[in-house]
């Protein structure tokens, strides 16, 4: 029997790195306030229409139910969270909700992501404030150093800039024009110059102009950096890159840079976005995030806005494993072992003994010799070995896995060697 394409298993070793970065996003979401939640797996269609068109459904798993109604899994948090939010009437703002778990795309299976993967996201909900802004992308930082994750570059842009410029370059304000030229952008990361001229001088527009704006996407730096290069201060959002670029400053995250290539692919955002890379790793942002203020106002609210971000848990599980992160502490585990079939029973009641007061203990209950036993127990910080001299006396063997060192404790005392 196979699976359908796209969809996976997870074994205990993928499973318990998932479980370290669940571990790592609920500690950093409770340092920063944010509530956990989450929202339900199945969605109405025309939620997720509401948000990206009916072009959406080239894009999840959709179906009709027995009811004759069109559902869908949820393909992020983003709209089921805004969903949640907007349906709140007396809920305080701002509101800040963290979620954590599985979702579902119908795409392209790639390196670090199936039809089903994991996700992290984290939301605040309220009116539109830079500062809300400046919080979401220090949450980013805090996370990956809270994962130890290393090498990691955020890049800062703003939408409307991006749009400012495209104005200029066409000499007209025109919407369709404009999507084409973010869309352009935003595949530049994946695509060669070429290819996207090609692609884009297939759809009427000139090389000359194409050029332009692609040159636009590569510049990067700080903000005097950035004017060096151009002079954008005139544009729309520029003063809010350069409010935010502060702000982190001031909150002493210096892994940041303006690029003016990040302008992220969905139509809802509407104010300042942000990727994040690692910069010795080439596998694509790890998260993305930015201003969505016209997302509650699709769904029916107008009187907050709304900022987060989103990180897929396998490709940061992909570039932890590249710098060759431990996902673990040292091993707390303690192996009991017997020596024969008469001190079985007598390994199993301590087991359960220590068991009860919360150590981490395995044992082989299917009579092994005391050699693949210990075999068996290469990766525990310790051994108990249970032998007849020994445990007439009352004493057991513990055996140190990391050392090899060994000395013979009291039964009773063993409680005080692991704490």
């Amino acid at each position: 029997m196979e699976l359908p394409r796209g969809m996976k298993d997870f074994d205990n070793n993928e499973f318990s790195r998932i479980e370290f970065v669940r571990e790592k996003f609920l500690e950093t979401s409770e340092v920063f306030g944010y509530k956990p939640m989450e929202p339900s797996s199945i969605e109405s269609l025309s939620t997720l229409e509401a948000k990206s068109g009916e072009s959406i459904k080239d894009d999840v798993y959709f179906f009709t139910d027995k009811g004759e109604r069109e559902i869908a899994l949820r393909f992020d948090f983003t709209v089921g969270l805004t969903r949640y939010a907007v349906s709140q009437k007396s809920m305080k703002l701002p509101a800040k909700i963290s979620a954590f778990g599985g979702v579902w795309r119908y795409d392209e299976p790639q390196k670090g992501r199936y039809r089903f993967f994991h996700q992290w996201d984290v939301e605040i909900f309220g009116s539109a404030n830079l500062e809300y802004d400046a919080e979401i992308i220090e949450f980013t930082s805090k996370f990956f150093s809270n994962l130890g994750l290393e090498n990691i570059i955020i890049d800062i842009s703003h939408r409307k800039l991006v749009q400012s410029y495209i104005n200029e370059i066409f000499q007209e304000d025109d919407q369709q024009i404009v999507s084409d030229m973010l869309r352009a952008v935003d595949k530049i990361q994946k695509k060669s110059k070429q290819e996207i001229i090609s692609e884009y001088e297939k759809k009427g527009y000139s090389r000359d102009k194409l050029e332009k704006i692609i040159e636009f996407s590569k510049i990067t730096g700080t903000p005097s950096e950035i004017l060096d290069k151009i002079d954008v201060s005139c544009f729309a959002g520029w003063d809010e890159i350069t409010a935010i670029y502060d702000s982190l400053k001031n909150r002493d995250i210096n892994n940041i840079q303006i690029n003016l290539g990040i302008v992220r692919g969905l139509d809802y955002y509407s104010g300042i976005v942000f990727e994040a890379f690692d910069n010795t790793f080439d596998i694509g942002a790890l998260v993305g995030g930015g201003r969505y203020d016209s997302l509650p106002e699709a769904f029916g609210r107008t009187d907050f806005g709304a900022t987060g971000v989103a990180g897929g848990v396998e490709r940061i599980i992909l570039a932890l494993e590249n710098q060759n992160s431990k996902f673990k502490e040292t091993d707390k585990r303690i192996s009991v072992l017997y020596v024969n079939d008469q001190m079985k029973n007598h390994a199993i009641k301590i087991v359960s003994s220590l068991r009860n007061k919360g150590i981490l203990v395995d044992i082989d209950l299917s009579g092994k010799s005391l050699k693949k036993q210990m075999e068996q127990s290469i990766n525990s910080k310790f051994a108990v070995i249970v032998a007849p001299n020994e445990f007439s006396n009352g004493m057991v063997v513990l055996r140190n896995m990391l050392d090899r060192t060994e000395k013979q404790v009291k039964v009773e005392d063993l409680m005080s060697e692991f704490s």
